[in-house]
């Protein structure tokens, strides 16, 4: 049995054979990624009506890759008053926002019961709107910095009304790349503690890959492995969503960045190898829209959403700081010969456009 056939058999492919597909025809991958796109979710293109918030730019880690916090390539501070968070929170939610995503800095001064409030705040004026905030970094992060358990932050966040956990802070599991663009941050294995122990709780998070930057195609590959035997066992994964580097404004100094085929290639590539993972999302914020339509033909079949307002990757260069129109994201769906699909925050499907 060849891997092509292999994989159209739906059998489950090693890391070698995954490594190889890299070397595959680029069309001939891509039409192997849909095929299983389209048994799993049809011509379905998911999006959600959504808007980050990034609430503070202070941090006490010094990843290479980050061009967010403040230091000396951003040397503009801030930290928003909750107030300020819940006037954000109220516009977009009058007009349709499903999902408030909350991510930031590892703020060393905005203190725990900060972050907690706003969760509270937020879940207490909007019942109904999902709460998807704090990676698994910056739980490790308050961890620490708090002298709690794992344990206790998770139960905070719970009572405190967070939904779902994004999956951020993922980066490259391989420690040695780990070591060299984000050393002291949560450690790979940390971070897949942190994800079973919310998915033990019965929540749902997302995880990321960051690439494009120092990592090795074998990185990308023991990465989704390592995602596919942790969903084995926990099966929390809404979604993979592959996040392509951004190279302004930081201190990786990647010098050739990557092409679109490499790009695309990758998004097959998870598409085949985490069987297990029901949602590829093609993040357009650091894609670009464009290629994230393109990737609905190699697998990907969510685009995020509207976004409203970016700040982290925007810093670093991506197109994002102020979101897609609804109308407009809707159009580009159906122009590319996809069906759009307005969901919620765990993949429950809400008006067929």
């Amino acid at each position: 049995m060849t891997l092509k056939e292999k994989i159209l058999d739906g059998k489950r492919i090693d890391f070698n054979e995954a490594l190889s597909l890299y070397d595959m025809d680029f069309f001939e991958l891509g039409e192997l990624a849909d095929s299983i796109r389209k048994k799993m979710h049809g011509k379905k293109t998911y999006f959600n009506i959504n808007r980050h918030i990034n609430p503070t730019n202070v941090c006490a880690d010094v990843c290479k890759f980050c061009a967010y916090s403040a230091n000396r390539k951003n040397p503009n501070p801030y930290t928003m008053k909750h107030e300020e968070i819940m006037e954000i929170v109220k516009d977009v939610e009058s007009r349709g926002a499903k999902e408030v995503h909350i991510v930031s800095a590892h703020n060393p001064d905005a203190g725990l019961d900060w972050y907690l409030d706003i969760f509270k705040k937020v879940k207490t004026a909007y019942p109904n709107l999902h709460v998807k905030a704090l990676t698994a970094a910056e739980v490790d992060f308050l961890a620490r910095h708090y002298g709690k358990t794992y344990d206790e932050v998770l139960d905070l966040m719970v009572e405190n009304g967070v939904d779902s956990m994004p999956g951020g802070g993922a980066e490259i599991f391989d420690e040695s790349v780990r070591d060299f663009i984000c050393k002291g941050k949560v450690t790979s294995n940390q971070w897949f503690e942190i994800h079973r122990k919310w998915h033990e709780r019965g929540k749902k998070s997302n995880v990321t890959m960051l690439f494009g930057h120092v990592e090795k195609r074998e990185h990308r590959i023991d990465h989704m492995m390592r995602i596919r035997d942790a969903q084995d066992i926990s099966g929390g994964f809404n979604a993979f969503i592959p996040l392509v580097y951004q190279r302004e404004n930081n201190y990786l100094k990647v010098d050739e960045f990557m092409s679109a085929n490499e790009i695309l290639k990758t998004m097959a590539i998870s598409r085949i190898v985490l069987d297990n993972v029901p949602n590829i999302k093609a993040y357009w914020v650091t894609s670009t829209v464009n290629l994230a339509l393109v990737a609905q033909e190699f697998g990907a079949n969510d685009l995020d959403g509207t976004i409203e307002k970016e700040s982290i990757n925007s810093a670093a260069g991506a197109k994002s700081a102020n979101g897609v129109n609804l109308e407009e994201f809707v159009a580009l769906i159906k122009n590319s010969g996809f069906i759009p699909v307005e969901r919620d925050s765990v993949y429950n499907e809400i008006k067929v456009w």
